[in-house]
């Protein structure tokens, strides 16, 4: 070892020595670990928030057994066991539980559920001809299947055969029924429509013209000519819909309650029948996905508690879309003026404090401003001006999803304006200088050298946009958010197939509707975590579009460098 060496290992030695006394605060290895676990903590945190509503959403549609449960008393109930709890002993006595059992059939008993006391020797018994029957309108009806009728006429009477004939039947029955329903929507729906578009017709000559005149003489007996050629038509189609529901009302099904009580109903009102006690787990899970995918595309029924979103599906993702697009051209433009074009001084400095304090205001202040300013004021004035036909009937001074659209616009426009400013001050000035050394002009620099390499900071506020306006509830309550409505604000089916004067569905709302407004809260509660589970995957779904845009931005700009 040279002599070197020999002289730099005492010294070394003291430097850690020295380094040992110097507390581990200084080296700042405190502040990692608090920063490394209040990470831990928030994703802990985030993923059991996630994990829970993924477990709940995903079980709502997961056909449980039914049970026939003895209480203390002797009684039996039919039904499915919802949750239980333990009874203090000083009221029931030591060793009890209360099972809540989810006894459906509300319109016979009038109740959803019942309490049921059972001690350690209860009888759990699961009858293999019970049947859950989901109906149109009537909730869920829990039973056996004992009777088959035609005409009234009994056909079959054991719960096997009774079955067959609900199998041999099943899918005549519901091809009339959507048969039906596709009148009614479709040819029926623009028979109605045409009227009204030739009365309109008919009401806007005389608003021009005057009452009496020959125009509207003329105009009127084009309508009458109009409605006796629709009457036409109109009785040959509800002629075909009551044929049609006649035929579907010749089969019956006979259900008897755990209580003795006795129904039939038309195969028609039945969506489906599960034999939830005897199915394998693979019928179960045909099941489950059928009921998901009815979740994803039908429409609610049954007061919102059953069914399907879709159109709160279909109106969020519009108005998040439209949302969008309003408020990100907006946005980038007023923080363009107020970073390359506004000179320095007390009116920049007033917007942007305006525009921080903007972004603090409760959402449902912006409910109130888009109800009064949008849909009374520019709305009332639209429909003065190109609807006085339809008057006293507003077009769109009310809510509709335009109004909708706007107003969330404004509530997000600050987060785009922020991001975008600090996108644009990101962008070097030697670019911009260079810019201008070739001869290029401001708006050209800013066009073609600011613009393209701060559009990934403008799609990060674009994205914060997104996940902000896609779950407000507050504002949209007063500007066009409805419980239900089956008209889509956009239908190719119909000219001018953007309708921004419709109310629609919002996946918010609906969440809403059915926590609080919900007769039943144990029904609603699995439909409440399976709507915010498809509420934040849209919310993401859209936010990943929108972070892959940016990235091939950001790689984009990267290798021009």
């Amino acid at each position: 070892m040279s002599s070197g060496a020999k002289q730099n290992k005492p010294a070394s030695e003291e430097v850690r020595k020295s380094m040992r006394c110097v507390p581990q605060a200084a080296h700042g290895e405190p502040a990692v670990w608090l920063a490394g676990g209040g990470l831990a903590v928030t994703v802990l945190m985030i993923l059991g928030m996630v994990g829970l509503i993924v477990y709940q959403g995903g079980r709502a549609f997961w056909p449980d057994r039914v049970a026939s449960i003895t209480s203390l008393d002797g009684s039996s109930l039919l039904g499915k066991v919802q949750s239980n709890s333990v009874v203090p002993p000083e009221e029931e006595g030591v060793g009890t539980n209360r099972v809540l059992v989810r006894t459906e059939n509300f319109k016979w008993n009038g109740s959803h559920a019942q309490w049921v006391s059972v001690d350690s020797t209860a009888r759990f018994e699961y009858p293999e001809n019970i049947v859950i029957a989901e109906m149109l309108d009537e909730g869920r009806v829990l039973g056996t299947p004992d009777q088959f009728l035609i005409d009234g006429e009994l056909i079959a009477s054991d719960p096997a055969e009774v079955w067959n004939k609900y199998l041999e039947n099943k899918s005549q029955v519901h091809n009339r029924h959507k048969e039906i329903t596709g009148l009614r929507r479709g040819e029926l729906a623009e028979n109605n429509a045409r009227q009204e578009k030739g009365r309109l017709q008919m009401r806007r000559v005389e608003l021009k013209y005057g009452t009496g005149s020959g125009e509207h003489i003329s105009a009127q007996a084009e309508y009458e000519t109009l409605k006796t050629h629709m009457a036409g038509e109109l009785v040959a189609l509800n002629n075909r819909i009551v044929e049609l529901q006649e035929i579907n009302d010749r089969y019956q099904i006979g259900f008897t309650f755990h209580d003795g009580t006795r129904i039939a109903r038309s195969m028609a009102d039945i969506v489906r029948l599960v034999p939830v006690n005897r199915m394998t787990v693979g019928g179960k899970l045909s099941v489950y996905f059928e009921r998901w995918w009815e979740f994803l595309s039908a429409e609610p029924r049954h007061a919102n508690s059953q069914g399907g979103i879709w159109p709160a599906l279909f109106g969020t993702v519009v108005m998040t879309l439209i949302m969008s697009i309003m408020v990100v051209p907006f946005g980038v433009l007023a923080a363009l003026y107020l970073n390359e074009y506004a000179k320095p001084g007390f009116f920049v400095s007033s917007v942007r404090i305006a525009v921080n304090n903007l972004a603090g205001v409760p959402s449902i202040v912006f409910g109130v401003f888009g109800l009064s300013f949008f849909c009374y004021i520019v709305g009332a004035k639209v429909d003065d001006l190109l609807f006085a036909e339809s008057l006293p009937n507003p077009t769109f001074g009310k809510g509709g999803i335009l109004w909708a659209s706007l107003t969330l616009a404004l509530l997000t426009l600050p987060v785009v304006i922020v991001a975008t400013e600090e996108a644009l001050a990101a962008v070097p000035g030697s670019m911009r200088e260079g810019s201008y050394g070739c001869g290029a002009t401001r708006w050209q620099t800013i066009r073609r050298v600011v613009l393209p390499r701060a559009m990934p900071g403008i799609m990060t506020g674009m994205i914060l946009a997104i996940a902000r306006g896609a779950g407000e509830v507050a504002p949209l309550m007063l500007v066009g958010a409805v419980k239900m409505t089956q008209d889509l604000p956009v239908d190719l089916t119909q000219a001018p197939y953007l309708f921004p004067q419709r109310s629609f569905m919002h996946l918010g709302f609906h969440i809403y509707d059915l926590g609080f407004q919900s007769q039943d809260s144990e029904a609603a509660r699995p439909m409440v975590f399976a709507t915010t589970l498809l509420l934040i995957g849209i919310v993401v779904g859209l936010n990943l579009g929108a972070i892959w845009i940016r990235a091939r931005l950001r790689k984009r700009f990267r290798s021009t460098r």
